[in-house]
């Protein structure tokens, strides 16, 4: 099973695409909600655990000694064990829980490997497909807990990038809340009134250009 369909289910997606229709009723601009899992496998932040856990290694080690009042018959295991244990704790750790991976990976790169991923999702839906350049990429990355708007020259134009925030905001403390379907509801919403506040206005010949669905990597 798709692991974004626990998190989606059947109305939420339904509600996405009755959402974006709605929105592109009443503007020009063609909205694209994209989720993934996460942006990047971030494999250097398990490492970083693994280096963490063999430094504390040896110092839990030391807490136990003062605690037991001696060392075990082997010295030698009390050498080697405790890093290689702290550092096989720390790896698997950072791999297993998801708040100590992000913390690993550091907020930088969790927003660098987003930022990046929206880019590409930008090309590879063909948000910039539509005449006249309206196209609005609404990117979401669970693991990450970011959301990244990337909209296309035409609306560029009018709504200043800052603008976007508050939208963005609200999708992030849904995500954390564990409602990202009815989060990223909300902010389609709020994207269309955005843009009727700006004048981004439907030609009378304006025409359905992208699909109104939600997008979601698919698991290989």
């Amino acid at each position: 099973m798709d692991p974004l369909h626990r998190l989606f289910t059947d109305a939420d997606l339904e509600a996405v695409r009755a959402a974006v229709q709605e929105a592109e009723a009443r503007t020009a601009g063609e909205i694209v909600p994209y989720v993934v899992e996460e942006s990047d496998e971030y494999p250097t932040a398990a490492w970083k655990g693994a280096a963490l856990g063999a430094l504390l290694g040896p110092l839990a080690a030391a807490v136990l000694f003062y605690a037991a009042g001696h060392w075990a018959t082997h010295p030698p295991v009390w050498m080697l064990l405790p890093p290689a244990a702290g550092a096989a704790a720390g790896y698997l750790l950072t791999l297993l829980i998801a708040p100590v991976k992000r913390w690993m990976a550091g907020e930088e790169l969790l927003e660098v490997r987003s930022r990046r991923r929206a880019e590409v999702a930008f090309l590879e839906q063909e948000v910039f497909r539509t005449r006249d350049r309206t196209g609005i990429l609404l990117f979401v990355s669970l693991f990450e807990h970011r959301v990244v708007v990337l909209a296309d020259s035409g609306i560029h134009q009018k709504v200043a990038p800052g603008e976007w925030d508050g939208i963005v905001a609200g999708v992030v403390q849904g995500i954390r809340a564990g409602r990202p379907g009815a989060a990223l509801i909300a902010a389609i919403a709020e994207c269309g009134k955005l843009l009727e506040r700006h004048g981004v206005a439907r030609r009378s010949d304006d025409v359905d250009e992208l699909p109104n669905e939600l997008r979601r990597e698919r698991p290989e």
